[in-house]
This record gives structure tokens, C-alpha cells and sequence, in this order.
């Protein structure tokens, strides 16, 4: 174990957000916590930009966050923004090591005195609730997804992120599913959705010239009409239902349209499996495999619509938020986010969607919409995506998920005292 003092990779310009501190709640005798926060890493994902938030809203707010990671690119911008970061290979998987992990985080929890513990991810939550139990102090967990169950092991393993004192679920959908699954009640379900930078995701702020160089980095022409495919290469993504859809429209004589894939393959099976799916359906001039993309807000900017093709639970996709926040249209399956992330019919009439959804797994239905997407005025995709930001502003802002945050650490801090 080792305190992270390198550089985790140069973010670039405007990736830190500089945001005003956020007024402290009543705290328990009117001291600041110290919360330990663990999460596998802090390169890519939901958890690891969930963890990097939280850092955000506690240290705006007066308080200590210690962040135990495995490191990675994120974990300067967590220093940044206020956190000491301590790297610990809480990815694993390994008993042996998970349980030598628990024993770190007892330690941590005594030496600075921690009030609370906070686990974004399974692995790391299991050494959680180990160092949670020896030393008294409560655990919270947050899911940002829907895990897979496919035999007694798998419940077992992921059922961790329902036994913290508190579970903060980013969606409904998901606080749900952790009701229905495991039996959590919902007085212990805190819905918090994630929180978007506004300011960072703002069309009006993106010029032309940074629009430009991301296309030019897609290699895509100036009349193409791109869907960003948001989500890393993972199965659960869909990725392969767009892959389909592109040969639909293709086969429709459809032309001017390319899907980018802007995202981290990270070596996987499936990943090498897609490019052998394009190749066999002869989509390899409508699809580009980008990889991520730093200057995020010129990539939605770039974009006609963002697109969601998750064939498993996805709960809240911070990237369909960030489309909307730009102002982009989003497609989305039934199953990649809840009505309480995208308006979509048939939860709200046309008038006030902010994007279309499909049925899950269904190329033939992904096509539909993005016909109907396609056959849309310019002036109709722009009510779209004014519509999008005006929903991510009203509900998905920096001080949405901070008050409830801070609220659920105040209370869960007060009851321990009073324990």
C-alpha cells in the first residue's frame, strides 16, 4: 500500500471543473468527516467517475475524502479536487488478497480516525464490509448498474452492494432492482442521481475548430451524419445490435451516416469478436472503432445523436446525460436507462422528448428510429436536444446530487454518534 503521489495522465484543458464550494450541512458537533472511499480504479467507468464526484461534492463541502484505488488516470484529478489518494489493488478478485485488503483499510480506518466508509464497486466492497464490522463504522455502497446473476456464486459475490448501512442506487430502475432482488427495503435505498458539469458540457462553449479536429480524427466526411455509440466495448453495451442496424440501413440504400464507437476496448473477447462481425457484414466504411475521445464535449458536439444499445440493465449512463447536457438527441434501448433519465414516448408525448427508445436487442427496431431521426428538420433534432439540456439542468446538476449526498452522510454520521 502506497500513497499515490504520480501523475495518473495530464487531463486536458477544462477536464478538472472549477467549481464553488458547496455549503456544509449541520454536522455532528459541527466537525468535518473523513470518509474512505474505495473503488477498484480511477481510470474509466461509471464507479471511477462516480468516486472522482463524490470527492468533488465532500471536499467542496468541508470534508476529508481518502480515495483507495488501484490508480489510474482519474486519481490526479481526485488530488485536484481535494482528496488523498492511497493506491491498493482493490480490483482483485483474489480471497487471499481481498482479505489483506480489509486488513489495509482497518488500519486506515483507525489512523485517520474515518467516520465513514464508502465502497463504489464489489471487490472492494467485500474489504469494506470486513473493515465496516471490525471497527464500527457504517458502510455505504452505490451501484451504477444492474450486475449479472447467472448462478448462486454470482449472487452471492455481487449481494455485497446490498448489505452497506445505506445503499445509494443512481436510478430508479436500479433501486428496484436491488428491492426486488435482495429484499433491501427502501428506507435503506437512497435514489441519488449523478451529476453532470454543465458548465464543461456546454454546446455554446465548443468552436468549430474543436468540432472539426475530432471528425477529422474519426475520419468521418463533413456531410456524414454520426451516431456516437457511448459505452465501453463490452458485451452488456450492445454494440453488436448497431453493428446490425448500420447493415439494415446499408441495405436500405441508406448513405451518408457512419456509427463511431468512441470508446475503450480494453483487449476483450468481445471486442475482438465486433471487428470480425463488421467485417463479415461489410459495415467497415459506416463504422469507426475511435477509442475514447479526451475532448468529450466536441464529440457530442460532432455527433447527430448519441446512442445506448445496452442489452442488460444499465441504470443511469452518465454518457447519455453528457449528450443531453450538449444538447444532442439520445437513443436508448428499454433496458440501457429508465424514464428517469431520458424522456422518451411512450412515458411523455413527442413534444417533450428528449430522445427515442427502442426495444432491447432489437436491430430491426434500433433501424426504425434511426430512420425516423434521420427524416427529422434540423430545426426538430435542435428542439430535441434544447429540450435535453433544460432536463439535465433542471435535474442532473452539480448541486442536485450534492444536497441529497451530503444530506444521507449527515444522517448516516448523526445516527452513528447517537449509536
Amino acid at each position: 500500500m502506497s500513497t499515490d503521489s504520480g501523475l495518473a495522465g495530464h487531463p486536458s484543458p477544462g477536464i478538472v471543473p472549477e467549481r464553488p464550494p458547496l455549503a456544509p450541512y449541520d454536522l455532528p458537533h459541527g466537525r468535518p468527516l473523513t470518509v474512505l472511499i474505495v473503488v477498484p480504479t480511477l481510470q474509466a467507468g461509471a464507479a471511477d467517475a462516480g468516486a472522482l464526484e463524490l470527492v468533488h461534492i465532500l471536499a467542496g463541502a468541508g470534508h476529508h475524502p481518502i480515495v483507495v484505488s488501484g490508480g489510474g488516470r482519474l486519481a490526479e484529478q481526485a488530488r485536484i479536487a481535494g482528496a488523498s489518494c492511497v493506491t491498493l489493488a482493490m480490483a482483485t478478485r483474489n480471497p487471499v488478497r481481498m482479505l489483506r485488503n480489509a486488513l489495509a483499510l482497518i488500519d486506515l480506518v483507525r489512523k485517520h480516525r474515518c467516520d465513514l466508509l464508502h465502497a463504489h464497486g464489489r471487490a472492494p466492497a467485500w474489504s469494506a464490509l470486513i473493515a465496516a464490522r471490525v471497527t464500527g463504522v457504517p458502510l455505504l455502497t452505490t451501484w451504477y448498474k444492474g450486475f449479472r446473476e447467472q448462478n448462486a456464486f454470482k449472487r452471492l459475490y455481487n449481494g455485497v452492494m446490498a448489505r452497506g448501512d445505506r445503499v445509494i442506487a443512481v436510478s430508479d430502475q436500479l433501486a428496484e432492482l436491488i428491492n426486488d432482488r435482495y429484499g433491501t427495503p427502501f428506507s435503506r435505498i437512497a435514489v441519488i442521481p449523478l451529476s453532470i458539469d454543465t458548465a464543461r458540457f456546454d454546446p455554446a462553449k465548443v468552436s468549430r475548430e474543436r468540432i472539426a479536429a475530432v471528425r477529422r480524427q474519426w475520419g468521418v466526411a463533413d456531410n456524414d451524419r454520426v451516431i456516437l455509440v457511448v459505452g465501453r466495448m463490452l458485451r452488456r453495451k450492445g454494440h453488436h445490435v448497431a453493428v446490425e442496424a448500420a447493415l439494415r440501413l446499408k441495405a436500405m440504400g441508406l448513405k451518408d451516416f457512419v456509427f463511431v464507437f468512441a470508446a475503450e476496448d480494453q483487449g476483450t473477447r468481445y471486442a475482438a469478436e465486433l471487428w470480425d462481425q463488421v467485417l463479415a457484414t461489410g459495415t467497415s466504411e459506416v463504422i469507426r472503432t475511435a477509442g475514447p475521445t479526451e475532448d468529450l464535449p466536441a464529440a457530442y458536439a460532432a455527433s447527430m445523436a448519441a446512442l445506448s444499445a445496452a442489452v442488460q440493465p444499465e441504470g443511469l449512463q452518465r454518457a447519455l446525460l453528457e449528450a443531453q447536457a450538449m444538447a444532442r438527441p439520445v437513443i436508448v434501448s428499454d433496458l440501457g436507462a429508465g424514464a428517469d433519465v431520458v424522456l422518451a414516448p411512450p412515458a411523455v408525448a413527442n413534444e417533450r422528448i428528449t430522445g427515442i427508445r427502442f426495444a432491447t436487442g432489437d436491430a430491426a427496431a434500433l433501424t426504425a428510429v434511426l430512420v425516423r431521426l434521420f427524416s427529422l428538420s434540423d430545426a426538430e433534432r435542435r428542439a430535441i436536444g434544447a429540450r435535453g439540456r433544460a432536463w439535465v439542468l433542471g435535474h442532473f446538476s452539480a448541486e442536485a446530487a450534492a444536497v441529497p449526498t451530503l444530506r444521507l452522510y449527515a444522517d448516516v454520521a448523526a445516527r452513528q454518534k447517537v449509536a
